[in-house]
């Protein structure tokens, strides 16, 4: 039997708390919830403050449609949330002895951070210009010794080294790289993808080295 009547007021704050959260968090600028267009995929958080038993949150179905109890499926695509509020409200009227309060919000989605558009590389050694190099995501190890301008003439080219560091642990890992048997034809066996952060080192070539 659904509820009528004054509800307690920690309930209104809390629908106010949840209407305030949501605008704040999904607008920007001078943009009102109200004014947005529901579309396809939105997920509407649906309050009915004399029976907190209905409060749900639907998915806006490919038909642009969404089931709610005593409405049966009412549109939502192309509406703003108002105007849906006021669907709502007049679905379920008949149940209640006055016209329910209702509150629709449109829930944020939750996105994917963006991929970052380089990553830092550091440079060290025998390179003619080491340092800070930003390179974008995937470059290989193989394709970053072209860069740097190349190496010096006192590379020691076998020696190379890729220095990567965990963040999480902060434990470095050292691999060595011999570029003269890569540059001679050798096979690496997986060409290294760089990490932001790594740091390639080309020591000084030893004596007869």
């Amino acid at each position: 039997m659904v509820r009528t009547g004054n509800q307690p007021v920690t309930r209104i704050i809390f629908i106010i708390s949840l209407a305030f959260a949501i605008v704040f968090s999904t607008l920007t600028g001078a943009d009102a919830q109200s004014n947005y267009r529901v579309r396809t995929g939105d997920t509407l958080e649906i309050q009915v403050l004399e029976d907190p038993s209905l409060d749900r949150s639907v998915r806006v179905l490919p038909d642009g449609r969404f089931s709610f109890p005593f409405a049966g499926t009412l549109r939502a695509a192309g509406l703003t949330t108002p105007q849906i509020e006021r669907n709502i409200r007049i679905a379920i009227a008949s149940n209640f002895a006055s016209d329910p309060n209702v509150f629709v919000f449109v829930v944020p989605e939750e996105r994917e951070p963006l991929e970052p558009q380089t990553i830092n590389v550091y440079l060290l050694g025998e390179f003619n210009t080491p340092g800070l190099a930003e390179m974008p995501p995937g470059t290989t190890i193989l394709q970053a010794l072209s860069m740097g301008g190349g190496m010096t003439r006192f590379a020691a080219v076998k020696r190379l080294q890729l220095r990567r560091t965990d963040h999480k642990t902060g434990v470095q890992t050292v691999r060595k790289i011999n570029y003269k048997a890569l540059a001679e034809g050798a096979a690496l066996s997986n060409d290294i993808v760089l990490k932001d952060g790594d740091v390639i080192l080309v020591p000084e070539r030893r004596l007869f080295e």
